[in-house]
C-alpha cells in the first residue's frame, strides 16, 4: 500500500516536499516513481528512481524537483521547488516499473501500482 502525504497549495516559486509511505514490501527493492494528472490531461511521468539509486525527471521539472527514498522509513520523497501554475495536478506516487527502465517509465509512466494520489495546485 502507498499513501502519498504533502500535497497543498502554494504560490509560484515556492516549494513543497511530498511523501509516499510505503507498507508490507521494501521501497529499496523496486523501481519507484512520481506521476501526475491534471484535469483533461494525460498521466504524466514526474521522476522515476530504480533500485540501484538511478533517477530520471521529466524535462519540464528538471532542475528543480528531486525524488529521493528513505529505505529505513520505507517512504519515497519528492522535493519540488520553484513551483509553477503548469506544476498543478494531482501527484501519484507508484512502484514497479514493470521491468521497464527508468527513461522508458518517465515517457510512459505505466507502474505496477500507485496511491491515491495527492494535490498540488501553484497560483
Amino acid at each position: 500500500q502507498l499513501v502519498e502525504s504533502g500535497g497543498g497549495s502554494v504560490q509560484t516559486g515556492g516549494s513543497l516536499r511530498l511523501s509516499c509511505a510505503a507498507s508490507g514490501n521494501r521501497l529499496s527493492s523496486y523501481c519507484m516513481g512520481w506521476f501526475r494528472q491534471a484535469p483533461g490531461k494525460e498521466r504524466e511521468g514526474v521522476a522515476v528512481i530504480d533500485s540501484d539509486g538511478l533517477a530520471k525527471y521529466a524535462d519540464s521539472v528538471k532542475g528543480r524537483f528531486t525524488i529521493s527514498q528513505d529505505n529505513a522509513k520505507n517512504t519515497l520523497y519528492l522535493q519540488m521547488n520553484s513551483l509553477k501554475p503548469e506544476d498543478s495536478a494531482v501527484y501519484y506516487c507508484a512502484a514497479d516499473c514493470k521491468g521497464y527502465s527508468p527513461r522508458k517509465v518517465i515517457n510512459d509512466p505505466d507502474f505496477g501500482y500507485q496511491g491515491q494520489g495527492t494535490q498540488v495546485t501553484v497560483s
